[in-house]
């Protein structure tokens, strides 16, 4: 059974790999017979030109065979190279990361968000990765397998074809004893003894190989903890910790580098032990397995079977023989070992979309005229009995400008999370002019939101690409939408305007930007999808009060005929707003305008209002500085 399993995860890697790359695995192919088989030309042409020098010696045919022969290498060398080269450009190390990278990617972006959310999701990609990274072993070890395996077979078939001829050769019937040699019951046991000798080598192979599974936890730990300790120093913010605290002494105290990879550790306790001995023990019997195969052609060649030029022929085949053998056996072993590995991988790319995707086609208006709508909503998150949201019921109108404050906690983003369809109410209906949203195309609702998140992210890639979000992008509309940000000044006096690479880590001249002037660059990105629905959670965290100030100043050049609403904690934004939404502990516990609210002195609104209001006035009086006049 387990057999059956390795054979059914390693073939369906194999087809992965296929679809992904299928010239890969045809270049692999046609290097693996060249590189099987030019041995043999070699070893064939040598023997017949020994069997010449020792016998006859016809010139002709000795000039015949020599040019032949370098003829033959000379072209299926050239051959090997060109394939050779054709192969590690599609088999570099980087272009395995790329599709490696590129297919976790494909299913994390397509997953239901509740599984990207889930830590055993990240937990279980994250095993996977870092098992890729130490040991090869998953997806990759497949496709070294497969080349692996297929110049194994071409070597074992040709072995076979060059040292057929030795076991039907008969010693001649004047050499004595050696006739012995000629019974087919010895022919039988030589056979059979240099077969069990071929198959136990890869078995003490697999034997190591295994131990490494018992060593997966613990290595893996380690390489991420490598992995985390090497980011440190290169990442800005956590730099500045790790010299102010000193935290690398605290960071060579800790025990898991030993535990997992010291000299103490279960690797090394194997090394020295099981898999150590195993490893020796397989090296030992192939070179018992040479030391056979040698006594056996010569006492032929003894008794007169051949010429000396055979011995050569024959050993070098049958050693062959017995390599490639070996090499089909250790890696049907590996590969058992190996689907432990790919099952967990499998794990991870088989994780089930449970959401319904929908296939209503959102009606496109060109009035941005959507109407939403919540009905008796409630939500709690995976694995968890406590409500985030509790009867939420509300519409938005069309064109309005909605604030929702809160406390922590309170529901806001698990409000915004819902409104987006990246989660699914647990209770209650979310309607789009009338129609439960899960009915429509999931990727056409998505498309009528532009959403700035808290922790939204800029890639280091041109200012222009990364607010259009594509590599082609209409540069009158980044510009627009930069002056509506408030962020073309700084974009226009870089040196490459919107053509300015971010960050410097994939270009040294990339600009490094400003926590304040990254969110109004994600402001931009926002307005350029040019969405029905602009949702800004907490849109001005980032900035000074004078860039707020300014930001909600222009709030309806910004916003034009879209549905706004901003998640803040600055309620003095919410001045700005038309209709304010305040969540407490999940509830929509108030409802109104700014004046409405702030006049309920009992209220939530109120509470948190004179919890701030120190600031506003410290606000007010840096703008009142700030005004002309």
């Amino acid at each position: 059974m387990r057999e059956k399993g390795a054979f059914r995860l390693t073939k369906r890697a194999v087809c992965m790999w296929f679809r992904e790359q299928p010239a890969l695995f045809g270049s692999a192919a046609l290097y693996a017979l060249l590189n099987a088989v030019i041995p043999y030309i070699t070893l064939w042409f040598s023997a017949q030109i020994l069997n010449e020098l020792a016998g006859a010696r016809q010139r002709e045919l000795l000039i015949q065979k020599i040019v032949t022969l370098l003829v033959a290498e000379t072209v299926l060398l050239l051959l090997k190279a060109l394939v050779f080269r054709w192969n590690t450009a599609l088999s570099d190390g980087f272009c395995m990361k790329l599709y490696e990278w590129k297919r976790h990617f494909d299913k994390l972006i397509s997953m239901d968000f509740r599984d990207v959310e889930n830590p055993d999701t990240h937990k279980l990609l994250n095993a996977v990765q870092q098992t890729s990274q130490w040991s090869s072993f998953g997806m990759r070890m497949v496709y070294w397998q497969f080349q692996e395996f297929l110049e194994a077979v071409f070597q074992f078939m040709g072995g076979i074809a060059l040292s057929v001829s030795l076991f039907c050769l008969p010693v001649r019937a004047g050499a004595g004893w050696l006739t012995i040699l000629n019974h087919p019951a010895c022919i039988a046991l030589v056979a059979v003894l240099l077969g069990g000798v071929t198959m136990l080598s890869p078995y003490l192979e697999t034997i190591s190989t295994k131990c490494w599974i018992e060593c997966d936890e613990a290595c893996t730990l380690a390489n991420r903890f490598f992995g985390f300790l090497s980011n440190l120093m290169s990442e800005g913010k956590r730099a500045l910790d790790v010299r102010l605290y000193r935290q690398d002494i605290f960071f060579e105290q800790i025990d898991s580098i030993q535990d997992s990879y010291g000299t103490k550790s279960k690797a090394a306790r194997y090394a020295r032990g099981k898999a150590g001995l195993a490893c020796a023990a397989s090296t030992a019997v192939s070179k018992i397995f040479t030391g056979l195969i040698y006594l056996f052609v010569c006492l032929k060649a003894w008794g007169g079977a051949f010429g000396v030029g055979s011995v050569t022929q024959y050993v070098g085949a049958v050693t062959a023989l017995s390599r490639g053998l070996a090499k089909v056996l250790e890696i049907v072993g590996e590969a058992g070992v190996n689907a432990f590995y790919l099952e967990r991988e499998f794990s991870f790319l088989d994780i089930p979309n449970q959401m319904y995707q929908g296939s209503l086609t959102v009606e496109k208006r060109a009035d941005q005229h959507y109407e939403v709508e919540f009905r008796n909503v409630s939500f709690c998150y995976p694995n968890t009995d406590d409500f985030a949201l509790k009867n939420i019921s509300l519409k938005f109108k069309v064109g309005e400008r909605l604030a929702i404050v809160g406390q922590n906690g309170s529901g806001k983003t698990t409000f915004i999370k819902l409104l987006c369809r990246l989660y699914e109410p647990t209770e209650g209906q979310i309607l789009l002019n009338g129609i439960e949203i899960s009915k429509y195309d999931y990727q056409e609702y998505m498309h009528i939101f532009s959403v700035v998140f808290q922790d939204f992210h800029l890639l280091a890639f041109p200012v222009g690409q990364n607010i259009a979000a594509d590599g082609v992008y209409d540069r009158d509309k980044v510009q627009s939408c930069c002056r509506k940000a408030g962020v073309w000044e700084r974009v226009a006096s870089m040196a490459e305007g919107m053509d300015t690479v971010l960050y410097k880590d994939l270009s040294e001249a990339g600009v490094e930007v400003s926590g304040g002037e990254a969110q109004k660059l994600a402001i931009a990105r926002a307005l350029y999808r040019d969405s029905a629905f602009l949702i800004l959670d907490e849109p001005t965290a980032a900035l000074d009060p004078l860039s707020e100030y300014e930001i909600y100043a222009r709030l309806n050049e910004i916003v034009e005929d879209r549905t706004a609403v901003y998640i803040s904690h600055r309620l003095s934004s919410c001045r700005f707003c038309d209709e304010i939404l305040v969540f407490h502990k999940g509830c929509l516990v108030q409802q109104g305008s700014h004046d409405t609210l702030l006049a309920q002195k009992d209220g939530k609104y109120r509470e948190l209002w004179d919890a701030q209001a120190q600031y506003y006035v410290a606000d007010a009086s840096c703008l009142s500085h700030s005004m002309p006049g």
